[in-house]
């Protein structure tokens, strides 16, 4: 997602990509590959009545609601507001939205797979509720989405995008599936490790996006153009006292030695 989209705005949409930026995607192709190899994995969730259960967890509904009422207040309050000047107003609204939707893929899985099983999942009222939450959770991260690449450089939408959703994504599957309950010490770290390389990738990314860095001109970058300051004799210094907007012309000028 990452490299795709950022080397994909350089050459289609002409938009920038230095050295600095090509690194950050480096940077979160590997951070991203950290994270796969300690992932947790799913816990089993095999029918709509387990997964009816685990919606119904305090915990979950308590995250969820937070999560609305988040949602609620960046689109009707600070999205008309600050959404044209901050990116992270609209991107964090799809994340947030991208919460339900993972959560309503995952039912929408299990209702699938126990359709073909004949299981009359078409009765149970979770499905419905489920396929609406989906359509209008990727109609409502569609929209905010657009209007983010609309006004913000393609590059720089998709990797906060990325990583907002991604921790949002994280969060609601400790919260939900507990899927970090069973993961060793090691894994933990590395799933850390690597979310942190990403994020390191998308700020390099991000924050020297307008720098003009390349192999190229790297040391040039490096060296420092500031010309050496003169050494200037203390016991002597000349002092030109001379205001020629405000003296006349016909006066001369008046210099004053200090010794």
């Amino acid at each position: 997602s990452v490299p795709c989209s950022a080397i994909l705005s350089s050459y289609l949409l002409g938009e920038r990509l230095n050295l600095l930026g090509k690194l950050g995607c480096l940077l979160s192709l590997v951070g991203s590959t950290v994270m796969v190899i300690h992932a947790p994995e799913d816990e089993e969730v095999t029918t709509l009545e387990e997964m009816t259960s685990k919606l119904k967890e305090p915990g979950f509904l308590a995250y969820a609601a937070i999560l609305l009422a988040l949602c609620l207040l960046l689109i009707f309050y600070l999205a008309p507001r600050f959404g044209q000047s901050n990116i992270l107003i609209y991107l964090t609204i799809c994340s947030v939205i991208g919460a339900f939707s993972v959560s309503s893929v995952k039912g929408l899985g299990i209702a699938i797979k126990g359709f073909f099983a004949g299981q009359p999942v078409l009765q149970h009222p979770l499905t419905w509720i489920l396929v609406i939450t989906l359509v209008a959770s990727i109609t409502t991260q569609i929209n905010y989405l657009n209007k983010s690449l609309d006004i913000f450089n393609t590059s720089l939408v998709f990797p906060i995008y990325y990583v907002l959703f991604t921790t949002i994504v994280i969060t609601t599957s400790i919260i939900l599936f507990k899927e970090w309950v069973t993961m060793t010490v090691v894994d933990i770290i590395g799933t850390v490790c690597g979310f942190l390389t990403i994020i390191l990738g998308v700020f390099l990314l991000h924050a020297f996006k307008d720098m003009d860095v390349s192999l190229g001109n790297l040391p040039q970058v490096l060296q420092n153009e500031q010309p050496a300051p003169v050494t200037r004799d203390d016991k002597n210094v000349l002092i030109e006292v001379d205001n020629s907007s405000i003296a006349p012309e016909d006066k001369p000028k008046v210099f004053m030695l200090y010794t």
